[in-house]
């Protein structure tokens, strides 16, 4: 399956205490929490170039599956991240000692 396309975010799981470990201030999470955000994804076998449009804050990542890489955070903080295929859709990030699921 591929990746490619625009997608609006329908549903999130856990994001306040997700956004309190990744170290965003209450007042950001609150702000945060009902703007649906917007990921455009571009996909060439392995490797991903990611675009996620949160109100005014966009991120921008490249990650190659099951490659260590450097992706920015909504506090503009950089980590090194893994990401890796589970199935045919689902795409899992372990960053920070998070995990957070794409699907």
């Amino acid at each position: 399956m591929s990746f490619t396309g625009k997608y609006e975010l329908q549903s999130q799981e856990n994001f306040e205490p997700f956004m309190k470990a990744l170290g965003l201030p209450d007042d950001q999470i609150q702000k945060g929490k009902d703007i649906k955000s917007i990921s455009e994804i571009v996909q060439d076998g392995k490797k991903f170039k990611i675009t996620v449009t949160t109100g005014s804050k966009v991120l921008h990542n490249e990650f190659t599956i099951g490659e260590e890489c450097e992706m920015e955070m909504l506090t503009g903080e950089k980590v090194k991240a893994v990401v890796q295929l589970e199935g045919n859709n689902r795409l899992v990030a372990s960053l920070k000692g998070l995990k957070s699921v794409t699907e």
